[in-house]
């Protein structure tokens, strides 16, 4: 039992691997924290499509405060 345990956490783990390389061939930005947390919402049912959505939304709308934030620094 635990051997068939270690052998699915191996294959856990090296899919993960590969995703994540394929993540940084894509230059997604994504780190592997990131990617299992989409991995997992995709295995929940959640659209793939949508969650790249919401990804681009996030990130578009941190580097606006991040600009806002070096806009106000510089104003002070």
């Amino acid at each position: 039992m635990a051997s068939a345990a270690n052998a699915n956490l191996n294959a856990v783990r090296e899919t993960m691997d590969v995703l994540l390389e394929i993540s940084r061939l894509l230059n997604t930005g994504l780190d592997m924290e990131s990617l299992s947390i989409c991995v997992r919402l995709c295995e929940q049912g959640i659209n793939p499509e949508a969650l790249s959505a919401v990804i681009k939304e996030l990130r578009k709308a941190s580097e606006s405060l991040k600009v806002e934030q070096k806009l106000s620094l510089h104003l002070k």
